[in-house]
């Protein structure tokens, strides 16, 4: 089973820890992590391959408590058999969450999030990027309804947390309509606010009830004071839950 990862707002933002420097990333966590409705940050590709993740985890645990969330930039998309390898690594890392991407195929879903789950991490499932040419019927190489296969697999092997691209209130919608008689409480976690476009009212509006995380990195850690900037966001995902 997943360790006790437990969001402390129904709807909020998790801060994505992308800048250009580790120094730049720490200031970011301290400014922000007292913020009531930022509720986690996402350790990306960047920073552990400076440090090394067990490093970057030990680190980032100086300054905040909060779930932290590795996205292997992303995890999945590989032969079902390094599932086991990879949780067993980010689990020895201490993260609290995966961002798994399976696009490799059902076994590739069953593999990824079944041996988060056996880890104790939390897998927080996607399989869309919020560009328009991500898919086919933009130009893309990932059929439309692929991501609509890969969340129903999840589900069957004990996955409720899901990503979903946040540009768009139209896909947040169809999923969360779907997955509302699926699971009890499912979770949606939101890439593409700020500059890709999406707005974190105008989805928490669209989510049927159901949680909404926004995922905000350069909107946070990029801004004149960042604590200002993610309370901002979490006053207008608040105000449309309301």
């Amino acid at each position: 089973m997943a360790r006790s990862v437990r969001f402390r707002t129904k709807h909020g933002i998790i801060v994505a820890l992308d800048a250009e420097t580790v120094d730049l990333c720490k200031r970011t966590v301290e400014a922000t992590t007292e913020v009531e409705g930022v509720v986690g940050y996402k350790l990306g590709m960047t920073t552990a391959l400076r440090l090394g993740l067990a490093e970057t985890v030990r680190q980032f645990r100086e300054h905040t408590d909060l779930p932290l969330l590795y996205d292997h930039q992303k995890a999945g998309p590989d032969v079902f058999d390094m599932a086991a390898k990879f949780a067993a690594l980010c689990a020895e890392a201490k993260v609290d969450g995966l961002i798994l991407f399976p696009l490799a195929g059902p076994r590739a879903v069953e593999g990824f999030v079944g041996e988060s789950l056996k880890q104790g991490l939390l897998p927080l499932v996607g399989g869309d990027l919020p560009f328009p040419d991500f898919n086919m019927s933009g130009g893309g190489y990932v059929a439309d309804d692929a991501l609509e296969r890969i969340i129903d697999k999840a589900v069957e092997c004990g996955a409720n947390h899901f990503v979903v691209p946040g540009n768009t209130t139209g896909k947040l919608r169809h999923h969360s309509e779907r997955l509302k008689s699926k699971l009890r409480a499912p979770v949606f976690v939101v890439p593409g606010i700020g500059p890709l476009g999406g707005k974190i009212g105008e989805l928490v509006a669209a989510a049927n009830g159901c949680s909404v995380y926004g995922v905000v990195g350069r909107a946070v850690y990029g801004a004149p004071d960042p604590a200002v900037a993610a309370r901002a966001l979490v006053d207008e995902a608040m105000a449309a839950a309301a």
